[in-house]
């Protein structure tokens, strides 16, 4: 495994490999990212995987400079997992005050998008810059960031980008919560109550099952829940799987491929997750 922090040295390693299949992440890595780098290995001879803090895709009162950076401990974890580690600093990515971006459609503005404005236009803005850095044949995203996901294929098929994004199931703890580089902020007595976001959407994902068709009812119920316990929510969603956007007109026996979306902050913690339908 080699680790390289310029964007030279990784255009002359990679220069001579044919099928590289590439993870982004800002480090701090857990099981979920490794999963991811697994399922890389399947689709690639080379295996790259970025660690990258990006400022771009955080607001004014997020956690850029508390959120955890762990590089050497990272590095650790991906031997014998990935071929390169791309550790570039914040002025190697950005030489120069980031002017051009890209500019997303509408569905980036809704769900993590309303809670965090920005944040997606500086998400895309820099995978955009890492795709061109890397140049892979395929890339690699955990589901657990759906909306994410969603709008990278998207960009990646407006664009005509060379390459083909595959998402990665979510990885949880024993009691089903979706890792996450965030769960460390967690104290013990909120890491216990963490758990409850995870069963609410398994409740709207049963009565979904079972036929159940008033969703802002469900969604209502849920929110009413979580705020009892002490929970701030921004978003529980059920939305089209196709498109993140709500469901028309739901007939009773139609056939039907949702997702639940919900985020919501314990204590100073915010957590996402989400279920498909």
């Amino acid at each position: 495994m080699q680790v390289v922090t310029t964007i030279a040295a990784l255009r002359v390693r990679l220069a001579d490999e044919r099928a590289i299949a590439f993870v982004p992440t800002m480090g701090n890595l857990h099981a979920g990212h490794l999963s991811l780098m697994g399922l890389a290995r399947e689709h690639g001879s080379c295996v790259v995987a970025s660690i990258f803090v990006n400022p771009l895709q955080f607001g004014p009162s997020e956690d850029f400079d508390r959120y955890p950076r762990t590089l050497e401990k990272d590095c650790a974890r991906l031997q014998g997992l990935v071929d390169v580690v791309f550790a570039p600093s914040v002025d190697e990515v950005y030489p120069e005050q980031q002017e051009v971006f890209v500019e997303l459609p509408a569905i980036a503005d809704v769900l993590e998008g309303a809670s965090r404005p920005g944040h997606f236009r500086g998400m895309a803005t820099v995978v955009l810059k890492l795709f061109n850095m890397v140049q892979p044949q395929v890339v690699l995203f955990g589901k657990k960031d759906y909306q994410q996901l969603h709008i990278i294929r998207h960009m990646v098929a407006q664009l005509n980008l060379p390459v083909t994004s595959i998402g990665g199931d979510t990885i949880r703890d024993a009691d089903g919560l979706a890792l996450s580089s965030r769960n460390q902020y967690l104290s013990e007595a909120e890491r216990i109550e963490a758990v409850v976001l995870y069963q609410t959407l398994q409740e709207i994902r049963q009565s979904l099952l079972q036929g159940e068709r008033d969703i802002e009812r469900l969604q209502l119920q849920a929110i009413e829940r979580l705020t009892s316990r002490g929970w701030s929510v921004d978003y529980v969603e059920v939305r089209n799987r196709s498109d993140l956007l709500p469901p028309g007109k739901v007939e009773p026996d139609a056939p039907r491929e949702w997702v639940v979306l919900a985020a919501a902050r314990l204590g100073k913690t915010r957590l996402i997750d989400n279920l498909e339908v």
